[in-house]
């Protein structure tokens, strides 16, 4: 089963016709470091909104204010025209 899987990985990431070993697990292990950050970043954002909570402030709202600031000004006015429009056709403003 190792030759087939060394065989489909075509010319990319195999020398001579070997898995470059040393090189998958470089790649694999950079991939697990960042996993790690990521994990660390997202729990460093869990205290802040726990921090905020505590405060008075609401997470919820915090997180949609967070989603918009990422969006380009006129795509949300868009995306809010649009809730708005479909918003009124079903009765609910």
């Amino acid at each position: 089963m190792g030759d087939f899987m060394v065989e489909e990985l075509g010319e990319a990431g195999r020398t001579g016709g070997h898995v470059a070993a040393d090189e998958l697990k470089l790649l694999i292990e950079r991939a697990e470091r960042l996993e790690e950050e990521k994990k660390g970043i997202s729990d460093d954002i869990k205290d802040v909104m726990g921090e905020a909570k505590s405060r008075g402030y609401d997470p919820k709202a915090i997180r949609k204010i967070l989603s918009i600031r990422k969006k380009k000004k006129e795509e949300y006015q868009e995306e809010e025209a649009i809730l708005e429009v479909y918003m009124q056709a079903l009765g609910m403003i």
